[in-house]
């Protein structure tokens, strides 16, 4: 299995991400390879809480323009994990 801090790459700061705080549920950035079992385990293991699902989905990279060069970004995998109740993580 990989390093648990190489498959959990961040916790998302974003207003959907603040959204999902109300139902006990997380947004994370993942890597690409990790499949739910594993990203199951390294939230558990790095945050020492109870993880009850797992969601993941591809966000696909878009056209950008910078200049007159055009080029991709790169593809991301995002993590929705939700906690047992009386689990939580400290955002600050």
């Amino acid at each position: 299995m990989k390093n648990s801090y190489i498959i959990i790459t961040s916790l998302l700061r974003t207003e959907k991400g603040t959204n999902l705080l109300k139902d006990n549920k997380y947004h994370f950035l993942v890597d690409k390879s990790a499949n739910k079992v594993q990203i199951k385990k390294a939230v558990e293991e790095i945050y020492k809480v109870k993880v009850k699902d797992v969601n993941t989905y591809i966000s696909h990279g878009k056209m950008k323009r910078v200049r007159t060069q055009y080029g991709m970004t790169s593809d991301l995998k995002k993590a929705v994990v939700t906690l047992e109740k009386g689990s939580k993580i400290e955002v600050t």
